[in-house]
């Protein structure tokens, strides 16, 4: 029984250094990770920068195209031209004529 008791003990001190080590890795592991991290806070934040005149003019652009609907889709005639109606015509003006 107390070979037993010997041979737990033996392996309880030769695991203690192992979890030293580990925790030890563990602690570059989380200094690797947090890292990780604020770089890749930083390189968001400069694409953001980068990005910021572009989405001005994405913004732009996608109000120019939410009149898109008012039109029906191209039409080739045979002699070539393309004419794109509307789906709702403009009303007359006061003294008749179209705008």
């Amino acid at each position: 029984m107390k070979s037993v008791a010997h041979i737990a003990l033996v392996a309880c001190l030769a695991a203690t250094p192992v979890a030293a080590q580990e925790e030890e890795g563990n602690s570059d592991l989380r200094d690797g990770a947090r890292k990780m991290s604020e770089a890749f806070e930083l390189l968001f934040k400069g694409l953001s920068k980068e990005m910021e005149p572009l989405s001005e003019a994405w913004r732009e652009m996608l109000e120019d195209l939410g009149d898109l609907p008012q039109y029906e889709a191209p039409e080739t005639l045979p002699n070539g031209d393309i004419i794109i109606r509307r789906k709702r015509p403009l009303p007359d003006t006061i003294d008749g004529t179209p705008i």
